[in-house]
């Protein structure tokens, strides 16, 4: 990978301030216990982060954040279940509309390629070719 997930999750959280409002200071307790912590503590507060951003589908910063904390569960817990779960959060994130930050469109398509890559799946999917395409590259 070209980036640092593990810092790329800490600034996504504080650009996810404004998109979560009432819960921001919620999101911060729990990314604090899933950072600090490991095993059950840290997948119980991970678990809860998802469900958090289930609740803020048009959260854009805070769905990159679970898809950033989702690789580093990939690297603490090597299982499918957590490939699966990255996979399933950068397809949607990819596929849903609205603006959002360049950066974040580049690092999700690159995780969701890791992520497919741990399940043995190496033909990238339509939204990840879509994607590629509608991305200027130099000199365009």
């Amino acid at each position: 990978m070209q980036f640092d997930a593990a810092l790329a999750a800490q600034d996504t959280l504080q650009e996810s301030e404004a998109e979560l409002g009432a819960d921001w200071d919620r999101a911060v307790e729990l990314e604090g216990t899933f950072s600090s912590n490991a095993g059950a503590t840290a997948r119980d507060a991970y678990e809860q982060l998802l469900a958090l951003a289930d609740r803020h589908p048009q959260a854009h910063a805070f769905q990159a954040f679970c898809i950033y904390i989702t690789w580093q569960q990939v690297t603490e817990e090597t299982i499918a279940r957590h490939f699966q779960t990255g996979m399933k959060l950068s397809e949607a994130f990819l596929a849903s509309p609205g603006g959002k930050n360049p950066r974040h469109l580049a690092y999700v398509s690159e995780l969701l390629e890791s992520f497919r890559a741990g399940l043995g799946l190496d033909e990238e999917d339509d939204i990840v070719v879509e994607f590629r395409k509608d991305t200027p590259k130099g000199g365009d």
